[in-house]
C-alpha cells in the first residue's frame, strides 16, 4: 500500500500549519489483523468505533457492509458533533452520547450509540486510547473485545484487512458474490497496481484535498486544493468516460471505488458550501454522477452512512452552528442518488 494513499507527509508539519495548512495527522495503531498473532481473524471479536459524518470512518462501514461482516463486527456510533467548551473532560472530542440532541432535527439520532466493547462504558473515543497509553483521539478504532486492545486506527489499512480476511471474520456473503476489494495473486498484479496508483490520485487530490480547501486559512493554500480537486474530478470523469465501464478498474466494484465514494457522497449536500467546493455539483459530472448513483445502489452501501450525521456533524462545528437545509433541487439528498438520470 502506497504511503501516499495513507498518511500526509509530517514535513514542517507545524510551521505549515501555523501558515495556514491543514495537515492531517499520522495514525499510530498499525497492527494488521489476521497476520500479528495477537489478532488472529476471528468471528465476533471485533468492534469499531465510528462517527458516520467521518469520511475515514465511512470508508470501514462501507467495507463491514459490502464484505458481510455487520454480524460479526460490532458497531458504536459517536454522536456526530464533537464535545462543547463546556465539557467536564474536554471540548472538540468524539462523544458517545445517544441522549444528545442534533440541532438539525432537533431530537436525539438513532444511529448513536454508547461505548459498549470495553466494558468501561467511555463516554469519548479519547479514553479508550488513554486506557492504552496514547494520546491520541480520532476514529475510526478497530478494537479487539477479547484482549481490550486497539488493533488498528488507519482507516485505509483497516479496510484492507477487513477484506483479507472476510471469510475468516465470519461474512455472510459467499466467496464467489462477495466483492473483493484488492483481489490477491500474481494473476492480478497489474490490477493491484492500477488500484495503488488510483488510491493515491483519490487520496491526494479527493480525500485530503477537501480537507485541505475546507479547512486550510491560507488563500493559496485554499486555492491549491480547489484546483486540484477539480482536476482530479475531471481526469475521473473522463477515465469513465472511455469505455463506458462500471466503476473506476473496470466492470467490478473495487478498492478504488470504495475509497473516492465518501467523498463524493458528501459533495453536494455537504462539502460544494463547508469545503468551499463550489466549482460543480458531481450531479455536473454525468459519468461520476452515474458511477455515484450505481455505488449507492449496491447492496447495504445506502445502509452504510447518514447524510443527516454528514450534516450535523460539518455544519455544527461552524461558528454559528446553523445548519443548511438544501440542496433540494432537483430533489433532496440522498434520494437523488437513486436517480442516475439525473446527470445531464
Amino acid at each position: 500500500m502506497s504511503k501516499k494513499s495513507v498518511e500526509e507527509s509530517q514535513a514542517d508539519a507545524v510551521a505549515r500549519r501555523a501558515k495556514g495548512e491543514f495537515v492531517r495527522g499520522v495514525s499510530g495503531f498499525r497492527s494488521v489483523l489476521g497476520e500479528d498473532a495477537d489478532f488472529p481473524a476471528e468471528p465476533g471479536r471485533y468492534h469499531l468505533f465510528v462517527a458516520l459524518n467521518c469520511p475515514w470512518c465511512h470508508r470501514v462501514t462501507l467495507a463491514r457492509n459490502v464484505l458481510g461482516l455487520q454480524a460479526s463486527i460490532t458497531l458504536d456510533v459517536a454522536f456526530p458533533s464533537r464535545t462543547t467548551e463546556g465539557d467536564p473532560i474536554e471540548p472538540n472530542r468524539w462523544e458517545f452520547n445517544p441522549m444528545r440532541i442534533a440541532s438539525l432535527t432537533g431530537t436525539t439520532l438513532p444511529e448513536c450509540t454508547f461505548e459498549t466493547a470495553t466494558g468501561q462504558n467511555f463516554r469519548l473515543a479519547k479514553q479508550i486510547y488513554e486506557a492504552e497509553g496514547s494520546g491520541e483521539a480520532s476514529v475510526p478504532i478497530l478494537y479487539d473485545k477479547k484482549t481490550k486492545r486497539i488493533v488498528a486506527n488507519e482507516s485505509a489499512e483497516i479496510i484492507r484487512m477487513l477484506n483479507a480476511q472476510a471469510r475468516a471474520l465470519g461474512s455472510t456473503i459467499a466467496d464467489d458474490l462477495r466483492p473483493n476489494l484488492y483481489p490477491a495473486g500474481d494473476e492480478n498484479a497489474d490490477l493491484r497496481r492500477n488500484i495503488d496508483t488510483l488510491n493515491d490520485q483519490i487520496y491526494v487530490g479527493i480525500n485530503n484535498g477537501a480537507y485541505k480547501a475546507g479547512f486550510s486559512s491560507d488563500q493559496a493554500v485554499y486555492e491549491a486544493a480547489f484546483e486540484k480537486y477539480f482536476d482530479t474530478l475531471g481526469a475521473l470523469e473522463k477515465r469513465l468516460a472511455i469505455d463506458g465501464r462500471l466503476f473506476l478498474t473496470g466492470d467490478s466494484f473495487k478498492e478504488a471505488d470504495l475509497r473516492l465514494f465518501p467523498t463524493l457522497y458528501r459533495h453536494d449536500p455537504v462539502y460544494y458550501v463547508r469545503m468551499k467546493l463550489n466549482g460543480a455539483r458531481i450531479l455536473d459530472y454525468p459519468n461520476l454522477w452515474r458511477w455515484l448513483c450505481r455505488v449507492y445502489a449496491l447492496p447495504s452501501v445506502a445502509d452504510s452512512n447518514s447524510l443527516v450525521h454528514c450534516r450535523q456533524g460539518y455544519f455544527g462545528r461552524s461558528w454559528n452552528n446553523v445548519v443548511p437545509l438544501g440542496p433540494f433541487h432537483p430533489m433532496p439528498y440522498p434520494e437523488a442518488y437513486a436517480h442516475p438520470e439525473l446527470a445531464s
